[in-house]
């Protein structure tokens, strides 16, 4: 066997340094099939899209335009439509070959329906059974009367990232399509709960919620520092003048709405309420860490620890640090970040703030960089994960060449 050429391995590095896994794009996917358009359409409004996108492992049951529209006709709400079309994602890959494979004939799934916690006992999973004739039937857990759903075609199957495929009419679960109340989206009443009390007390005392209540309307995104995470913080807070108490409020809110899954796909720095063109950046970058989100500031970490509502146009997390901008803490130490050890040979220098009290050093006023440099560059919702350790392989390889 003939060792491989420096150009082929060469070409080899290329190819596997841009080999990417996990990438799907569900509304992508869809809009190449006009007969699709109304369930992809909603499962746009309804927010799924994104929770589909960020999933490794999925199957989506997609119904074409004429079953759509028995289930608008029935004028249920955005939030119960979700429900329902949540039922018609599950939670694992089901190819056309693996449906037509299934073990003793029949199996149960879980959906994204059951996964929202929604759904009391096992009303969240459908029945999947390989019939005869060919033929594979779904039917939702709570009616077993429906056996008329059936496998039609397979759209795109991408194994074992994502699989989509058409059935034959709308999985009709009683669960599922029961009234759901509309969501409370108001701010005020939102921020009053689930931990979120004594931000709103500082919020209404210093006048910034003026700014979040009119923000609403265009979409906002409210990071709620925790009742605990507020008193940790009220030294700090009652030695701010009043402007800066201000700025630090609006720092806590983001111009537009975004959705968990957005936060968890969106790595990169984000502007705020507080922000001013550029005279006060007030920005802040947003990281994800598998499932979890966090949000650094250049003075401290702060990881997003629940939702209080996540419903377009608002959206209010709960966050377990107060976040502090670097234009009102540049002399702050990064408690989550040790500070490097001083040159042998040269003293640290003492910050002194005013009325004397001295802090320890912080990071340089001038620099504008982050703990991770390259947050922006990771992407949860495009699967971008580079295969490092087969093109150091190969350069091993290459290297051995020459």
């Amino acid at each position: 066997m003939q060792p491989l050429s420096a150009y082929t391995l060469i070409l080899l590095i290329i190819t596997l340094s841009t080999t990417t896994t996990n990438a799907h794009n569900i509304t992508q996917i869809l809009q190449k099939t006009p007969e699709f358009s109304t369930f992809n359409h909603y499962l746009t409004l309804t927010h799924l899209a994104g929770e589909i996108n960020r999933r490794q492992t999925i199957t989506v049951c997609a119904v074409d335009n004429a079953a759509m529209s028995t289930l608008i006709s029935k004028h249920l709400s955005l939030q119960t439509i979700k429900n329902v079309l949540s039922l018609h994602v599950f939670a694992d890959y089901y190819g056309s070959k693996k449906l037509h494979q299934i073990t003793k004939g029949s199996t149960s799934t879980a959906t994204m329906y059951q996964a929202t916690g929604e759904a009391p006992g096992t009303t969240g999973f459908v029945n999947i059974t390989d019939g005869k004739g060919g033929k594979v039937h779904f039917t939702p857990e709570d009616n077993p009367s429906q056996t008329d759903v059936v496998y039609v075609k397979s759209i795109l199957e991408m194994p074992y990232n994502i699989s989509v495929i058409q059935i034959s009419e709308i999985l009709n679960s009683p669960e599922a399509e029961a009234p759901t109340s509309a969501p409370d989206l108001n701010l005020t009443s939102l921020l009053q709960r689930d931990g979120c009390k004594a931000f709103y007390d500082m919020l209404t005392t210093s006048g910034a919620i003026g700014t979040f209540l009119s923000s609403v309307d265009g979409g906002v995104t409210v990071f709620c520092p925790s009742d605990d995470a507020v008193k940790a913080f009220g030294a700090k807070y009652k030695n701010l003048t009043a402007e800066e108490k201000t700025s630090l409020l609006l720092y806590h809110g983001v111009p537009v709405y975004n959705s968990m899954g957005m936060l968890r796909s969106s790595n990169g720095l984000m502007n705020t309420l507080a922000t001013e063109g550029g005279k006060n950046k007030y920005d802040l970058t947003v990281q994800n860490d598998g499932e979890d989100v966090k949000l650094k500031t250049k003075v401290v970490t702060a990881a997003v620890t629940g939702t209080v509502v996540d419903d377009e146009p608002v959206a209010v997390y709960r966050v377990d640090k107060v976040l502090m901008p670097r234009e009102l803490f540049k002399g702050a130490v990064v408690a989550d970040e040790p500070a490097p050890a001083p040159e042998e040979g040269k003293k640290k220098k003492k910050t002194v703030k005013k009325g004397g009290d001295v802090e320890a050093p912080g990071p340089d006023a001038s620099s504008d960089d982050y703990s991770d440099g390259d947050a922006a560059d990771q992407k949860a919702n495009s699967g971008g994960k580079i295969v490092s350790s087969a093109v150091m392989v190969v350069l091993f390889l290459v290297v051995g060449l020459f």
